[in-house]
C-alpha cells in the first residue's frame, strides 16, 4: 500500500512539471505590442548573367572589325572572351574581348556589379543609386543641364559595407586625358557638333547613364581612344568600355563611331536585363 502511494506522487510530480514546462514555452508569444522591425526592400535582380555570354557573335562581328575574316578557329577564340577575376560571380562579373588585325587593334570590356545594401534601413537600389553617383561625379563630366543622380537623393548608409565605395570611371587607359572630338551623334547634349561629343550625362538608359570618352596624349608612340559608357538598372551597375587603338601611330580613333556603337551596346544590355 505504502508503494502505491509513493508510485502515485511520483506521477503527479512528474505531470506537475510537464504541465509548468508547456505554460513557459507559450509565455513569450503572449506579450502584447510586440512588432518585428521592417527592412528595406531588396533590389531586382538577385543574380548576374554570364557576362563572356552577354553579348551575341553578330555584335562582337561589328564591334571588333577585321575579327570575320579570321579563321574560324581564331575567331572562336576572340568571341568566347576572357573571364574577369573576381571573388563573387554573384555580385561582380565581367569579361574582355580583343581582336589585333593590321587595320589596329580593338578591345572591349564589359563589368556586371550587383549592389547588396547590408543596412537593413537601405535598399539594395538606393545603395546602388549611391555606388552610381561616385561613378559619375569621378568622371568629372562637363555641365549638361540634366540633372545628375545624388547619393543623397534617398537615405542611405554612411559606410562601405559591400566594398564598392572607390570611384571607378571605367576607364583603364592609363594617361588618357583628353576629352572629347569634333564630328556630330545622337547624343543627348545640343549644341555643336564637338559639344555633342563631349562626356555627357545620357537619358533614356536604363535609370541613370553617363558617357565618357578619353583620348590618349597626343605623341603617344600610338593613339588610343577609350568610351566608357555606365548605367544602373535597379540594383545592378553596368560599364561598358570600348578602345581603338589604329596600327599607324598619326591616326586618331573616330569618336563618333565609338560613342555610337558603344552606346548601341548599352542599349541591347539594358533590354536583355528587361526581358
Amino acid at each position: 500500500m505504502a508503494y502505491a502511494t509513493g508510485a502515485v506522487l511520483i506521477a503527479a510530480l512528474a505531470a506537475g512539471c510537464t504541465s509548468d514546462s508547456g505554460a513557459s514555452d507559450s509565455a513569450p508569444d503572449d506579450k502584447p505590442g510586440i512588432v518585428a522591425p521592417s527592412s528595406a526592400p531588396p533590389g531586382k535582380y538577385r543574380t548576374l548573367p554570364d557576362a563572356c555570354r552577354a553579348i551575341p557573335r553578330a555584335t562582337l562581328k561589328d564591334l571588333l572589325p577585321g575579327t570575320a575574316d579570321m579563321p574560324e578557329a581564331q575567331q572562336d577564340k576572340v568571341f568566347e572572351g576572357a573571364a574577369t577575376v573576381t571573388y563573387d560571380t554573384d555580385r561582380r562579373i565581367g569579361c574582355r574581348w580583343k581582336s589585333d588585325v593590321p587595320e589596329g587593334t580593338r578591345s572591349i570590356h564589359l563589368d556586371f556589379e550587383r549592389v547588396v545594401s547590408y543596412d537593413t534601413a537601405v535598399s539594395d537600389d538606393d545603395r546602388a543609386r549611391e555606388v552610381y553617383a561616385k561613378k559619375e561625379t569621378a568622371a568629372d563630366l562637363p555641365d549638361t543641364g540634366l540633372p545628375p543622380e545624388s547619393p543623397d537623393a534617398s537615405p542611405s548608409g554612411s559606410g562601405d559595407p559591400d566594398g564598392t565605395d572607390e570611384a571607378d570611371t571605367g576607364t583603364e587607359d592609363a594617361g588618357a586625358d583628353d576629352k572629347g572630338a569634333t564630328g556630330d551623334t545622337d547624343g543627348t547634349t545640343s549644341g555643336s557638333p564637338a559639344d555633342s561629343l563631349q562626356p555627357r550625362l545620357l537619358d533614356k538608359l536604363g535609370d541613370s547613364a553617363f558617357l565618357d570618352d578619353a583620348l590618349s596624349r597626343a605623341g603617344s608612340p600610338a593613339r588610343h581612344r577609350t568610351v566608357s559608357v555606365v548605367f544602373r538598372t535597379s540594383n545592378v551597375i553596368v560599364t561598358v568600355e570600348y578602345t581603338a587603338q589604329p596600327a599607324m601611330p598619326t591616326e586618331v580613333p573616330d569618336s563618333k563611331e565609338l560613342q555610337e556603337k558603344a552606346q548601341a551596346l548599352a542599349r541591347q544590355l539594358v533590354d536583355s536585363f528587361n526581358e
